[in-house]
């Protein structure tokens, strides 16, 4: 028998083993912190978007055969290391992605009041890390930084009605506190123009039909309309959607605001964030921002950092720093370790990346582990955790805790999500 274990239950981590669960004579063991599965679908993606969230069924379709186990609420590097799991099993496979927040690295970032877009998305979907996150919600202004889809996510939460919130699984304390929210204008802030965003069609094209929100763009930000025609289809519809919103502003009570060529320089505030300061931008040749030396400051009592994320580094693990990633060679890391997904390519991607991602990885262990060496793999870790008096949470547990989540739902809406390790573990039955 061969032994697999893949760390972190996220899209790469279910790609990988739904490769890996299809050969011959293997057993295959996704170990996860938590003791729910799913990661970034169900942490990361925004609770509104429950077409996405849908693609948890395939992740289902694969923990469920016999050869792939869920072990879950086993921390990797504290309930076990990865030398003691390169010691197990014929192959390691590193699926942590990317969960911790690019430091935002300007003065003031420390303020009360800043916070990045990890922690932010974590608080409005439950993850357990930010569920007493409490962001302040008390002034009119927040500023958004960033000019990518999670920053629309952010902003689209944040301008949403209650009633708008309908058919999603954002979470009790999140949904009570943006109801009470006194937000009303958002700015979001991105270096560079609008030929240069990061963002999809369709996200840009929600924000246009929000109940009480309207976006606006400054019609002097946009480049002649000739130059749509050098973008790539998917990037010419968002420009489109932008000049949409240039062209015919709404008047609504919760303004988003697209500013481009702003570059936030510091943030100000006595204790507590108060103000960003900007930056006015230039773009030269290669489509880099340079800083103009004009400046002006935009009234925020919160600010959100959506710059992008990093994959935590675990000791004795090659790391590389500059791009916030494992080190690899193509997917391998040192013998018997692999990394795939973020953790392998670093932010970079949708979920459906993964997917081919994940096969290729897969393919590539089943390859280099051959016939197995004889490890002890599954009743080898069962002992170890059983020495430390570590109980994993099975993909059944996982069912009861859904099972309790679906049965609290408000009417319509999927699921109301338990926030605390210690609800989860009480709702399996221990």
């Amino acid at each position: 028998m061969r032994h697999v274990a893949i760390v972190g239950s996220g899209p790469a981590g279910y790609y990988t083993a739904e490769t890996l669960q299809k050969a011959d004579d293997i057993a295959v063991d996704v170990i996860d912190r938590l003791p729910v599965p799913y990661g970034l679908i169900r942490t990361g993606v925004a609770p509104d978007h429950q077409s996405i969230k849908a693609v948890s069924r395939r992740y289902e379709g694969t923990a469920l055969t016999d050869n792939v186990r869920f072990v879950g609420h086993v921390s990797v590097g504290s309930d076990v290391t990865i030398d003691e799991l390169v010691g197990l099993y014929d192959a390691v496979i590193l699926a942590t992605g990317a969960p911790n927040d690019r430091p935002l690295d300007i003065p003031g970032a420390d303020l009360g009041g800043v916070i990045g877009s990890a922690a932010f998305v974590g608080w409005y979907n439950g993850h357990p890390d930010f569920a007493d996150l409490d962001p302040p919600l008390g002034a009119p202004g927040v500023a958004v930084i960033g000019n990518g889809n999670v920053a629309l996510d952010v902003a689209r939460i944040l301008a949403k009605t209650p009633q708008e919130f309908g058919g999603s699984d954002i979470v009790a304390h999140a949904r009570d506190a943006l109801a009470a929210s006194a937000v009303r204008h958002i700015q979001i802030l991105g270096r560079r123009g609008p030929h240069q965003i990061a963002m999809t069609p369709k996200e840009l094209g929600e924000l246009g039909h929000l109940e009480r929100a309207s976006p606006r763009v400054d019609p002097a930000d946009l480049p002649p309309e000739g130059d749509d025609a050098m973008l790539e289809p998917g990037m010419r519809k968002s420009v489109t959607h932008l000049r949409g919103f240039a062209a015919n502003p709404v008047a609504k009570p919760v303004t988003i605001d697209f500013d481009f060529f702003a570059m936030p320089v510091a943030i100000e505030g006595d204790g507590k964030v108060q103000r960003v300061i900007v930056e006015r931008t230039t773009l030269d040749a290669d489509l880099r921002s340079h800083g103009t030396g004009e400046t002006y400051a935009v009234d925020a009592g919160l600010v959100i950092s959506c710059i992008g994320y990093q994959t935590p580094p675990i000791p004795g693990v090659p790391y590389e720093h500059g791009r916030g990633r494992f080190a690899s060679d193509d997917g391998r890391i040192l013998p018997g370790l692999y990394a795939v997904g973020w953790a392998r390519r670093g932010p970079s991607g949708t979920i459906g990346t993964n997917k081919p991602d994940g096969a290729r990885i897969g393919e590539m262990v089943l390859e280099d582990i051959g016939r197995g060496a004889g490890k002890a793999g599954r009743p080898g870790l069962d002992a170890l955790l059983a020495s430390r008096d570590v109980v994993p949470v099975t993909f059944r547990d996982w069912r009861r805790i859904e099972e309790a989540e679906v049965a609290a739902a408000l009417d319509g809406n999927p699921r109301e999500k338990f926030t605390s390790i210690e609800a989860m573990l009480q709702a399996t039955g221990r």
